[in-house]
């Protein structure tokens, strides 16, 4: 039935409907603040499709995948080996060792993946547990997209469903908020880094919470002050931060050692403060965990079950910290930096905390000299190695000088999850290997569900 759809979506198209459309998504997009940094969010006509079944299959294994992930973290914290291989910084170790006052480590997040709904194969590539992006975007993307003349014409023959995640994020802060304090009134601020590319989405949410009441400020840690007791931006009091500034970053501005003095921290650190997420999301979002994940000597060691690592090991990448060590691939026992160089058409290099694409090194697309030089640097600093994915395709519809053009696009699917649950999904397009709309590729779509009338 989707590839059906997919067909008729197209057919829909000529050079005059397509312009059309263009010129109205445009307008929309500019009207809305739909942008990234300059860059539009969207520059392609067509919105991810899904069966329900595709997306209860993204529900079942996601929460599957969450779950043994929570399982590994709490058997890592006493287990020094595994501790070890995460490679926290001092900060880090600080930061870990502080009480969020709620239970849920990682109360928002991300699972990035490739998900063919062809063939059903489903991989992923990190885990975005710390602070995941694109919530309201996406929500408001879906909503211009059904303005669109051609989905108009589309919904005459399929049911379309939206997907949203941004009402489930806002409830999820405040759930998180009256665990930490049932007795308390929220007052919101969202933290990151000024001059972000993100913000308009931030603007987003400051407009959700006070639609529920809450009042809320969008600022940097640089503004926050802490005394009596009590958060403040400005003179305005705040009990509650959307945490978006990530944790790596907060600690390389500070220091590690000077981190915890900064009133964010001491706020936190005193319990007059509820982040979400926490401090305690940080061993969720390594990339690492990934390597927790397919190492069939460390799920032993967190006493996951044989059902549950097979599961794993259909859609978890093999990933392995880079040192010199022996260890397994596929049963066999080998030695990693020599199985690394003789293989590096099916590998990548990460590095263990790093997002928006920076530092990654594709084996497959790289000289022998090049990744050599960055397995190198690679034993220098906290990285992963990890195995090549299934990466899945589709054509897009797009207008390119005037005229329409349709081209096979990467897909990458993306599902946001509260706790261990799905709601909502990312979708993003490129047509490079390396698909990041904050390395500056690519194309966010909406996401959603269909079915034949």
């Amino acid at each position: 039935m989707l590839t059906e759809a997919i067909n008729y979506y197209h057919s829909l198209f000529n050079d005059d409907v397509a312009r059309e459309n263009d010129a109205m998504l445009s307008a929309a997009l500019q009207r809305e603040g739909l942008f990234f940094g300059t860059r539009p969010i969207c520059i392609v006509l067509r919105p991810r499709l899904l069966g329900a079944e595709h997306y209860a299959q993204l529900q079942a294994v996601c929460g599957a995948v969450a779950q043994a992930a929570r399982q590994v973290v709490k058997v890592m914290r006493s287990d020094r080996a595994m501790h070890d291989l995460m490679a926290f910084t001092p900060g880090e170790e600080k930061l870990l060792a502080l009480d969020a006052g709620y239970a849920e480590p990682s109360a928002s997040s991300r699972l990035d993946s490739f998900f063919d709904n062809h063939t059903g194969s489903l991989q992923f590539v990190e885990y975005n547990a710390e602070s995941p992006a694109g919530m309201a975007y996406e929500d408001e993307l879906s909503d211009v997209f059904l303005t669109l003349p051609v989905m108009q014409e589309f919904v005459r023959k399929y049911t379309v469903t939206k997907i949203p995640a941004a009402p489930r994020m806002v409830q999820t802060l405040l759930e998180k908020f009256r665990e930490w304090n049932p007795a308390a009134e929220p007052h919101a601020a969202i933290v990151d880094w000024k001059g972000l590319p993100t913000q308009a989405e931030f603007v987003l949410f400051k407009t959700y919470l006070e639609q529920q009441g809450v009042p809320t400020v969008i600022c940097s840690p640089d503004e926050l002050t802490y005394r009596d007791r009590m958060l403040y931006v400005a003179e305005q009091p705040v009990n509650l931060v959307y945490k978006r500034v990530l944790t790596s970053e907060f600690l390389q501005r500070y220091g590690q050692d000077h981190a915890l003095d900064h009133p964010l921290a001491q706020a936190y650190r005193d319990g007059t403060l509820c982040l979400v997420n926490s401090f305690q999301a940080k061993p969720l979002h390594k990339k690492m965990i990934f390597g927790l994940l397919s190492d069939p000597a460390m799920m032993d060691a967190a006493r996951l079950d044989r059902e549950t690592q097979t599961m794993l090991a259909k859609h978890i990448p093999w990933t392995r910290r880079v040192q010199q060590a022996r260890t397994t691939y596929q049963g066999q026992e080998i030695d990693l930096l020599k199985f690394a160089r003789d293989y590096q058409d099916r590998l990548l290099l990460k590095p263990n905390d790093e997002y928006g694409g920076k530092g990654i090194t594709i084996g497959w697309e790289s000289s022998p000299e090049e990744w050599d030089e960055a397995l190198a640097a690679a034993l220098e600093s906290p990285f992963v190695v990890q195995e090549r994915v299934h990466i899945a395709y589709e054509d897009y519809p797009q207008v390119v000088a005037g005229k329409l053009h349709i081209a096979r696009r990467l897909v990458d699917t993306d599902p946001y999850l509260f706790g261990t649950d799905v709601q909502g999904c990312m979708t993003r397009l490129s047509t490079v290997t390396l698909l990041n709309v904050t390395a500056g590729g690519g194309s966010t779509v909406p996401t959603f569900l269909i079915a034949a009338k």
